[in-house]
């Protein structure tokens, strides 16, 4: 397990000089995209450095950029290793640091949050759905090159270690969104903000709880799931229906119903009625009837007959 806290970079994520912490961001994501043996507590003490060198950004534009950099630069250079265990550190950290934002810099870590959500969609929908393809044209590539290889380096190729294939059917495909839904239902919207049968932390086993909530943070991810998602969708061209809708088909096998799980899971098992009212007002976002996911919400003037009269009880 590698000493975080030995590395030079760590201290000036909290600088409060803005060239200090950008120079430690760029020793971050190359340090990060090289090492796949960071365990979560390893993380987590990167996370607490991150958000303070989030927490001292001024000014919009740098704000922004800032937030890019940690999310759409840093995550998609980690190894498939360290993925899961950074995104779910990232999600520890501002579930327990959530409440200590103050109002003047809360805008700044929502845009965090949604550059997130935005990142996680990317890498298991958007780039996922078009991996096999690439596999398959890099799978071609590699059978034509082992052709015109020497025995020196066929031998090297088979005494190293296999690397771990993507498995070909449905479930292996979507594994990895799978895995970060379930991470997602387990912490930030998970229905209760208090679960009693929660494990505890484990140091030995490196792992630590995720913290459930807290409403704001709960209300805002709810607020920009489907926003985020339709930004790495791609559709078909689609017909106006009856209604006046543009029934817009989404390409390729996408998962929905699981994309949509942790929303369902807040409508149905959330004891909170704001929560459930907010979750169901998501699920019931036009884009999803566009999209062919939903079917359009049934008016109450439909009981009344074209003429305009009460046609009574059924």
């Amino acid at each position: 397990m590698a000493d975080v806290q030995k590395t030079p970079f760590v201290k000036d994520l909290a600088s409060s000089d803005r060239k200090v912490r950008d120079k430690a961001v760029e020793s971050l994501t190359l340090f990060l995209s090289s090492r796949t043996d960071l365990s979560v507590l390893d993380l987590l003490k990167l996370w607490k450095g991150l958000f303070f060198c989030f927490y001292h950004s001024d000014r919009p534009l740098t704000q922004q950029a800032l937030a890019r950099a940690l999310s759409y630069h840093l995550v998609t250079s980690l190894p498939h290793a360290t993925l899961h265990r950074f995104l779910r550190a990232f999600w520890i950290t501002i579930g327990r640091d959530y409440h200590s934002i103050d109002r003047l810099r809360l805008d700044k870590y929502l845009f965090l949050i949604r550059c997130y959500v935005g990142v996680a969609f990317q890498i298991f929908v958007k780039e996922k759905k078009s991996s096999k393809k690439g596999d398959d044209k890099k799978r071609k590539r590699e059978d034509a090159g082992k052709k015109g290889r020497g025995k020196k380096q066929k031998k090297q190729e088979e005494s190293e270690p296999a690397q771990e294939e993507e498995a070909t059917d449905e479930d292996g495909k979507w594994a990895d969104l799978s895995a970060y839904i379930s991470l997602i239902e387990e912490g930030p919207l998970h229905p209760v903000n208090f679960d009693p049968d929660q494990d505890s932390d484990d140091e030995e086993s490196d792992f630590v709880a995720m913290p459930h909530g807290p409403d704001g943070l709960r209300y805002h991810i709810v607020d920009i799931w489907v926003d985020e998602l339709e930004k790495v969708l791609e559709f078909e061209d689609g017909e106006i229906a009856e209604d006046g809708v543009a029934n817009r088909k989404i390409k390729g096998d996408i998962p929905m119903e699981l994309i949509l799980r942790p929303l369902e899971k807040l409508r149905t098992e959330s004891p909170y009625k704001p929560v459930r009212t907010r979750a169901t007002e998501a699920l019931e976002d036009d884009r999803l009837v566009e999209w062919g996911i939903r079917a359009p919400k049934v008016n109450e003037d439909d009981e009344v007959d074209s003429d305009g009269e009460w046609g009574g009880f059924d």
